[in-house]
């Protein structure tokens, strides 16, 4: 359970915002898929639930896009561990995509915080 007795949003983000949340994760440096959901889900006070099956086609999704590429290295634990980076084109993109996401949310508040008439 979330912080303050919240239930995790799990399977129930917006289409695209995982690739988001992925590309902001990865704009702080490197990281392989385990540490990227552990982020995502840390920086939402475990409101957002990141689960395998979304996270891996996300990121191959991303890779195949140009936006991140991927390199092996060394885990914490010492094992073997598929990394992740930002790319430039993952940086720009990351840019469009945050203000797309600034948009939908002015939008959605307008219409649930409708000023008074």
């Amino acid at each position: 359970m979330g912080k303050a007795g919240k239930l995790p949003l799990e399977g129930e983000m917006v289409q695209g915002t995982l690739d988001l949340l992925v590309l902001k994760t990865l704009a702080a440096g490197p990281a392989h898929g385990h540490t990227i959901a552990f982020a995502i889900e840390r920086r939402s006070d475990d409101v957002l639930q990141v689960e395998h099956g979304s996270l891996y086609p996300a990121l191959h999704r991303l890779e195949d896009r140009g936006w991140i590429a991927s390199f092996w290295g060394t885990s914490e634990n010492n094992r073997k561990a598929r990394y992740y980076r930002l790319t430039a084109a993952g940086r720009k993109q990351l840019v469009a995509q945050t203000s797309r996401w600034e948009d939908l949310v002015r939008a959605i508040g307008r219409i649930l915080y409708p000023a008074a008439e």
